[in-house]
């Protein structure tokens, strides 16, 4: 029986192996990452209770487009990756070099690849699964995907600067010029470098189409991988049912009041009291960390006006608790700039009608520009921090 051998260059005659076309799916591929990088970066802090520069409240659609952003970068990254992996990998299987000099950077080179590889393709597989809340692992994916997109992007910058020289040779020659090929690269196939390359950005551009749709509603009757459609309740879709959190029960309890609070002074309102104040509505997007998001019209009471209830001043942070028991966003900080815009609301109707118990009811927070995470379902208690 024969023993597997050792690949060796003249297995790898393809011309598709090149220089030339690593470097220009590469320019895109670094281009994605990068785009996903900042506005995950964008998320992140979003989220953060501690802001040492207050997230803007303005445009009220902003984080609807960071985060659809996101997604479709990192959607179009994944048949640029393959496409890049599948030039580039037989320099992975290549023999190791001569001489110690020679093979400890040759070690490390590899060694860095492999890490920017591994991280890219952790970072594009739970980021799709989390855009389809799936999540079979158990650690955090928030906490994690943060970490590793550092990584990433860290390996990334990294080997752009070691091969620098190279992709600039191959990106200012013609992509059929031959300067860089390998000299066993000679052989051709179905496809020249301009048709895989076509090819590429085709795939790219299918893969966004089929997604974008969750973010642009003009495009979801195309967009048939998207992870919402639009469709939900009132023409909003929900993540987490009242029944999946919990509140059935406590929800739709004749008793229910909303507490506001500020040092010594404590408020309860019930749903007749909250529905006899004065009403406004605002048209405002919910937008989530998976990448989709919806337009609504949201009726309700002024958050400022229920504040001023009792005698919270202008410039304080709130806490809003919900009546979920348990999750990471059951309690979450809003922050000064979000309590005092005219445009948050203790939301009470959406599109004209009554909440219903999976958006929120009896009463719900919505915020201009606010990660849907962090727009508070089902609520319980609003204290005005000192």
């Amino acid at each position: 029986m024969r023993r597997p051998r050792v690949p060796a260059p003249e297995d790898f005659g393809s011309r598709l192996h090149s220089a030339a076309v690593a470097a220009r799916v590469g320019l895109w591929l670094g281009i994605c990452f990068g785009v996903a990088f900042l506005t995950g970066l964008l998320s992140h802090y979003a989220q953060n209770p501690s802001q040492p520069v207050p997230f803007p409240t303005s445009p009220a659609w902003g984080y609807r487009l960071t985060q659809g952003l996101h997604v479709v970068a990192g959607t179009a990254a994944v048949p640029l990756l393959l496409v890049k992996l599948w030039t580039v990998y037989p320099r992975f299987l290549r023999r190791p070099a001569r001489g110690v000099r020679r093979l400890v950077l040759d070690v490390l080179e590899r060694l860095s690849i492999g890490v920017l590889v591994a991280a890219a393709v952790f970072q594009l597989a739970t980021g799709l699964a989390n855009s389809s809340q799936w999540y079979p692992w158990a650690f955090s994916f928030r906490a994690t995907h943060y970490a590793v997109a550092w990584v990433a992007v860290g390996a990334l910058a990294l080997h752009v600067a070691v091969k620098l020289p190279v992709i600039r040779t191959a990106l200012t020659r013609d992509v059929e010029d031959p300067a860089l090929d390998p000299p066993t690269a000679t052989r051709g196939g179905a496809l020249s470098r301009r048709g895989l390359l076509r090819a590429t950005w085709a795939a790219a551009g299918v893969a966004v189409l089929a997604t974008a749709g969750s973010t642009l509603p003009v495009l979801r009757r195309v967009s048939v991988l998207g992870v919402r459609s639009g469709d939900g309740p009132q023409g909003v879709p929900i993540n987490t049912s009242a029944e999946a959190a919990g509140v059935l029960d406590r929800a739709a309890d004749p008793g229910w009041r909303l507490t506001v609070t500020s040092g010594e002074r404590v408020v309860e309102l019930s749903l007749d009291d909250l529905r006899a104040l004065p009403q406004r509505t605002e048209s405002l997007p919910i937008a989530c960390v998976e990448g989709w998001s919806a337009g609504g019209e949201w009726t309700g009471v002024r958050l400022r006006d229920l504040l001023d209830l009792v005698d919270a001043p202008a410039g304080r942070d709130v806490r809003v608790a919900s009546l979920q028991e348990s999750g990471p966003f059951r309690i979450t900080l809003l922050q000064d700039g979000f309590a005092d815009d005219d445009r948050t609301l203790v939301a009470l109707a959406l599109a004209g009608e009554p909440l219903v118990l999976d958006h929120g009811f009896p009463a719900r927070l919505i915020a201009p520009n606010r990660p849907g995470v962090l727009q508070t379902k089902w609520l319980a208690r609003l204290e005005v921090l000192a």
